[in-house]
């Protein structure tokens, strides 16, 4: 299934302006509020700094956002966790650094409206929980032919 990026700026405007309508969402999982940012924006628009995501990966992002808050009020469970050390870009007295902190990623997969979604939840250091990434069921893997969640890497998927 190939989407059709027809209407993608369309797509990608209306998603933009939903997410900046979102400030926070309490997840019952954590207790706790999670944040709606311009990291989780920037994350579903690029892989990484200055490297984009291909257009049909950015129109299946946007086309699911409007699902995440409503994964996250209902999440009481957490499907994964995964712990590390990464370089991070703080702001720091009007300059920013890249420092090396740790980081928790926390993993909500859900079947809603007949898609099957994972949302990752971001951490750095003790700091507030944000989205992070929204990870939509829809690869394949073309050796095994089965279908392919994610990469495993978190701070890319």
């Amino acid at each position: 299934m190939s989407p059709n990026l027809e209407n993608f700026e369309e797509v990608k405007l209306k998603g933009e302006k939903f997410y900046k309508s979102l400030k926070d969402i309490h997840c019952p999982y954590f207790n706790d509020k999670v944040y709606f940012n311009s990291q989780g924006l920037e994350h579903v628009k690029f892989k990484g700094r200055n490297k984009a995501r291909l257009e049909k990966d950015q129109y299946m992002r946007f086309k699911l956002l409007y699902l995440v808050p409503e994964i996250l009020r209902a999440s009481r469970t957490l499907q994964g966790i995964r712990e590390t050390n990464h370089f991070e870009r703080i702001r720091v007295h009007n300059r920013t650094d890249t420092i090396l902190k740790p980081v928790t990623y926390y993993e909500f997969i859900a079947v809603i409206k007949r898609n099957r979604l994972r949302v990752i939840v971001k951490q750095i250091e003790d700091g507030h929980k944000f989205f992070w990434s929204l990870v939509p069921f829809w690869q394949m893997n073309m050796e095994t032919m089965t279908r392919v969640l994610h990469d495993g890497n978190p701070e890319e998927d």
